[in-house]
C-alpha cells in the first residue's frame, strides 16, 4: 500500500508543482477533512472515490484498502500531521510527503518574527498536560495548534487564573486564503471576551528572564487549613522529600493526604513534566490546594476528593511515585492499594515526626506495613529544623 500525503492550506486555490499535479491526476482513491475536500474537489479526476477523515479513525482506516491513496492534510503532514496517523497505524505501507508551511510557520511570517527558538504545543485533541508545562517552564515564545476547545479565549482565561500575564498574544485565523486570512496581536485580557474563527493558532511572546521560578517556595506564602501552620510540609523537608521522591526521572505523582498541597505544588513547579495527582480526604482542602495553585502558577494539578482507600484509581495514570503526607492510621491498607498499581520501578516516601506523647508511631506502622507487604526500604533520613519536632524520611519500594 502507498500513500502520497499531500499538505495544503486554506487557500481555495491551491498551487501545486507539477509532480503533485501528475499524481492528483492519475490518482483513483482520495482522503481529507471536509475542509480539505471543499479546496480539491474541482481539481479531482472524474469518478474519483473520496473518503473523509473523521472520527473515530478506526472507520476510515478500514476504508483503506485500496493499492494507492492519496490524502490532503493541512499544512506540513509530519507537523502533528496525518502522515504520522499513517505511520502509526500502517507501518508496513510506503508514505511519499509533499509538504507545505504549517499554520504556525506561517503566523510567523505574517509577524516576521524569527520562529527557531519557538516552542511548539499541540492542543488540538489533546490535554493542557504540555501548554502547562510550556508556562510553568517560563518558555519565551510558545506556539500553540488550537481546536474548539481550546481557543485562543480559553488558553488566555488559563493563563491569567495562574498568573501568566506576561505574554503578548498573537492569532491567526484562516491563514492561506487570501479572502478570509486574519493576523491579531491582543492582550490575554482582550482575548478572553473575543471569538476568532476556525482554524486558528496563538503564538505567545512574552519575556521569560524576568520571571524565575522560586527553589522551595517559603511556608508563610501558602494559603493554609484554618491557619494552622504545622499542617504544612516544611520547605527544607519538602525539597528533602521531593529528592527522595527521585522526580527528575519519574512520569507520575501520587500525593495522597495533601492538605495545603504544598508538596504537590512544589513538585509540579519544580519538575513540571510530571502528571501530579493529589488525594485528600477533607473538602475544604479543595479550595486551599485551587488558591495555592493559582498563587504559584501551578496549573494541571489532578485533584481528588474523598477517602482514598473508597477512590477508584483504575482510570488514573499508574504512579512511579507516591507521597504519603497523610494517612488517618490506615498506613498499611493506603499502601496496599498503591501496590496495585505501583510501577515496577516505583517508590513510596512518608514522613515521619518524632513527637512525644504521639499515641501512634507512625514509623512503627510504616515498619509493620513494609513488612507485611515485603516492600525494601531504604535507610531513614532523620532532620530536625529549629525547634520542631524531628522528622524522619522514609522510603520503600518493590
Amino acid at each position: 500500500m502507498k500513500f502520497y500525503v499531500i499538505g495544503i492550506t486554506d487557500n481555495p486555490q491551491p498551487f501545486f508543482p507539477p509532480e503533485v499535479l501528475e499524481i492528483i491526476k492519475g490518482g483513483k482513491v482520495f482522503s481529507g477533512g471536509k475542509r480539505h475536500h471543499k479546496i480539491v474537489a474541482l481539481m479531482l479526476p472524474t469518478n474519483a472515490v473520496w473518503i473523509d477523515i473523521t472520527v473515530p479513525l478506526d472507520n476510515v482506516f478500514a476504508q483503506y484498502t485500496a493499492d494507492e491513496i492519496i490524502v490532503f492534510a493541512s499544512g506540513d503532514p509530519l507537523f502533528f500531521g496525518f502522515a504520522n496517523t499513517i505511520k502509526r497505524r500502517k507501518p508496513e505501507a510506503e508514505i511519499v510527503v509533499y509538504s507545505t508551511f504549517n499554520s504556525l510557520q506561517m503566523l510567523a511570517h505574517r509577524l516576521v518574527m524569527p520562529y527557531h527558538d519557538m516552542r511548539i504545543v499541540s492542543l488540538t485533541g489533546r490535554p493542557w498536560q504540555e501548554f502547562d508545562r510550556a508556562l510553568i517552564e517560563r518558555t519565551e515564545k510558545v506556539g500553540i495548534l488550537t481546536d474548539r476547545e481550546h481557543t485562543p479565549a480559553t488558553i488566555a482565561q488559563r493563563m491569567m487564573e495562574y498568573g501568566y500575564t506576561y505574554y503578548d498574544m498573537y492569532v491567526g485565523e484562516h491563514l492561506g486564503n487570501p479572502e478570509l486570512e486574519r493576523v491579531t496581536t491582543v492582550s490575554l485580557e482582550k482575548a478572553v471576551q473575543r471569538e476568532f474563527a476556525m482554524p486558528n493558532c496563538v503564538i505567545l511572546d512574552g519575556k521569560a528572564v524576568e520571571h524565575m521560578r522560586p527553589f522551595g517556595i517559603p511556608d508563610s506564602e501558602f494559603a493554609l487549613l484554618d491557619g494552622r501552620e504545622k499542617m504544612i510540609t516544611k520547605m527544607p523537608i519538602r525539597l528533602l522529600t521531593l529528592q527522595a521522591l527521585e522526580l527528575p526521572r519519574r512520569h507520575v505523582l501520587w500525593d495522597i493526604g495533601f492538605c495545603t498541597g504544598s508538596v504537590s505544588i512544589e513538585a509540579r513547579l519544580q519538575f513540571p513534566h510530571l502528571h501530579v495527582c493529589s488525594f485528600e480526604i477533607r473538602p475544604e482542602c479543595k479550595a486551599i490546594i485551587a488558591e495555592n495553585a493559582r498563587r504559584f502558577g501551578t496549573p494541571g494539578i489532578d485533584v481528588h476528593i474523598g477517602d482514598f482507600l473508597a477512590t477508584d484509581v483504575n482510570e488514573l495514570p499508574c504512579p512511579d511515585a507516591v507521597f504519603i503526607g497523610g494517612h488517618g492510621g490506615r498506613l498499611r491498607e493506603i499502601m496496599a492499594k498503591v501496590l496495585t498499581v505501583l510501577a515496577d520501578d516505583g517508590c513510596i516516601v512518608m514522613n515521619s515526626v518524632k513527637a512525644p506523647k504521639v499515641l501512634t508511631d507512625s514509623h512503627q506502622l510504616w515498619d509493620e506495613a513494609c513488612r507485611e507487604l515485603g516492600l525494601q526500604q531504604e535507610l531513614p533520613m532523620r532532620i530536625i529544623i529549629d525547634e520542631h519536632h524531628p522528622i524522619e524520611i522514609l522510603k520503600a519500594h518493590k
